[in-house]
């Protein structure tokens, strides 16, 4: 199981309730990948760096979610033959073992 982040930009041209059913949609689908809980950061409406299908403007979503490495071509496809979603991209995250014992061994100067 690892963890991922994906961010979508979604039409800004959809409704309101159109715009949370999508981002809805997305994390039910997440949720199914593992039993963990789907983190979503609703960024809202932004500035785009450059037109994508017409638009300045976007709606931004931030997901963290965990999943097998094989259902991450699942959700790709399904971004890419929803017209909602603009553009998305989503990242493997590193997942650093954070120990505390070894902050105890450092000696202060």
């Amino acid at each position: 199981m690892k963890k991922y982040e994906s961010v979508i930009i979604i039409n800004p041209k959809l409704e309101e309730k159109e715009i949370k059913d999508t981002i809805e949609k997305y994390k039910n689908m997440m949720n199914e990948f593992s039993n963990k809980k789907v983190t979503v950061e609703d960024l809202g409406e932004r500035k785009l760096a450059y037109e994508i299908r017409k638009n300045n403007t976007g709606y931004y979503a931030v997901f963290n979610f965990y999943s097998e490495p094989n259902n991450i071509s699942e959700l790709e496809r399904n971004y890419r033959i929803d017209d909602n979603v603009i553009k998305f991209i989503i990242i493997r995250q590193d997942e650093l073992e954070y120990d505390e014992s070894e902050e105890e061994d450092e000696e202060e100067y």
